[in-house]
């Protein structure tokens, strides 16, 4: 943007104006229009998934709860979270952290409206040159003073109103990052716990896995001795048992890990962890709300920091510019002084003064020009920074809605799987009893169900899991989260 040179008399009735009128010197920092998706991802949000015994509902433009987490209806995982919410030292650290930028903020404002006042006090003992062949050669005295000095600037352009503006935009922007953290904590301890009660189960099944696996191994030893098997069959099975041993220690590697990760969430040493959840005692949420778009622009933080990011750039642009204007302060002084302390407290040592200065900047090489350009730039890169913020909060909740919508599928599946591998090993089970089949028949098909069983397992936390995730991503409406 080109500098608009005005003639001496023109500028003034310019300045003139701009302090009678009080306009703004920038733009207002208004979040800019974004489209409104009639649905949020490809396919449209179904109002229902799931199979009867694990349905779950998407409640269109309901408002979300707060307190999300206790739809899993575990009254241990509720006080989890509750917990970790309470001592977790990062979210301290980020709320201590806030409030020492309203302080920041409050004595910045307060510096700016009202004069600043000191009392000096001041003593000391001096030696100075004489005047040339006149007198000592130096004179040695002593100096007392006593002032109280004031001044104050007037905010002509808005320069401090401006710079108060941009730094309390920074503490809302602060404040919604802060309720964004608290929402993912939430979200992890609610997932870690998940993580943890699903690789437990996992452990169980596995270790069963390779109890049945060495059986078999065992029986085709004794066909080796006796001649009904070949070592080819043995070694075979006994690559089998070995195959399922070794993928035991990363499963507990996986487990031990999701506690620790606990245990630190919640402000606890890793060998503080809580005991593991019953992954079927958690309560797989009924109703979800999912907001309306126009709806999660108010209520998601990421985008609410944004738009606090907008209005900081905004007042920084205005800034910038106020600083090309000129500036008026005033300075006062009373006191006393003297050259001993019965002088500075007569009535001939009052001291006194008062001043006042106006100061128009002229020429800066550029510096003013090319703040004010990159403070532009600045405001355009914080319309951009919203606008893509708000693209990938649609998406977020997009992939978390497609994600739920394809897990309920993988458990339905999984979950068929189980009871039908269950029913065949049950029957194997009863066939064994009467003797009309071997039991390695059994064998079979209990290791048919184990394995159908880590699917179920799987899926089952992968969709309580997701359900964490779209909660987190529908966010809270501002004046509820604020209530907590």
């Amino acid at each position: 943007m080109r500098a608009v040179h005005l003639p001496p008399r023109r500028y003034a009735l310019y300045l003139l104006a701009l302090t009678l009128s009080g306009c703004a010197l920038g733009p207002k920092g208004i979040a800019p229009d974004m489209p409104q998706p009639a649905h949020y991802g490809v396919e449209g949000t179904p109002s229902e998934i799931g199979t009867p015994d694990a349905s779950q509902k998407f409640v269109l433009g309901e408002r979300p709860v707060p307190t999300w987490w206790e739809a899993y209806r575990s009254p241990q995982l509720s006080a989890w979270v509750e917990e970790a919410l309470a001592k977790n030292y990062s979210l301290s650290q980020a709320s201590h952290s806030l409030t020492a930028a309203k302080e920041q903020l409050r004595a910045q404002i307060n510096e700016s409206l009202f004069p600043t006042v000191d009392a000096v006090l001041q003593s000391n003992r001096q030696r100075a040159l004489g005047l040339p062949n006149i007198g000592a050669p130096t004179n040695l005295y002593n100096v007392f003073a006593g002032e109280l000095n004031v001044s104050y600037t007037f905010d002509l352009f808005g320069v401090e109103r401006y710079a108060n503006s941009a730094l309390a935009a920074q503490v809302d922007a602060q404040s919604y990052q802060l309720d964004a953290a608290r929402r993912a904590l939430a979200a992890n301890v609610v997932i870690a716990a998940v993580n943890g009660a699903a690789l437990r189960a996992q452990v169980e099944a596995t270790e069963r896995l390779v109890q049945l696996a060495d059986a078999d191994t065992a029986e085709v030893q004794r066909r080796v001795e006796l001649g009904s098997a070949s070592n080819s069959d043995l070694q075979n099975a006994q690559a089998g048992a070995e195959s399922l041993r070794a993928g035991l220690p990363g499963l507990r590697t996986q487990w031990q890990a999701a506690r620790h990760a606990l245990a630190v969430l919640m402000g606890r040493t890793p060998d503080a962890a809580p005991p593991d959840l019953e992954l079927a005692a958690l309560t797989l949420p009924e109703r979800v709300p999912v907001a309306v778009p126009s709806d999660l622009l108010k209520q998601r933080p990421d985008i609410l920091a944004a738009d606090a990011a907008l209005k900081v750039a905004a007042a920084q642009e205005a800034l910038a510019t106020a600083e090309m204007f000129p500036s008026l302060s005033i300075t006062g002084s009373f006191g006393r002084a003297g050259f001993s302390w019965p002088k500075a407290t007569s009535g001939a040592g009052a001291v006194w003064g008062i001043g006042a200065s106006l100061t128009q900047p002229l020429f800066h090489g550029g510096a003013l020009q090319a703040r004010r350009r990159a403070a532009q730039d600045e405001y355009l890169a914080s319309q951009d920074n919203y606008r893509q913020t708000v693209l990938n909060a649609f998406q977020n909740v997009a992939d978390s809605l497609s994600a739920l919508t394809h897990d309920a599928d993988t458990l339905a599946a999984a979950s068929s799987a189980r009871k039908h591998s269950e029913q065949y090993w049950r029957d194997a089970e009863r066939r064994a009893a009467l003797g009309a089949i071997a039991p390695s028949v059994t064998r079979t098909g209990e290791k048919q169900f184990q394995n159908a069983r880590l699917t179920e397992i799987r899926a089952v936390a992968t969709r309580l899991a997701d359900t964490a995730s779209l909660f987190q991503a529908m966010g809270i409406p501002q004046k509820e989260e604020k209530s907590e």
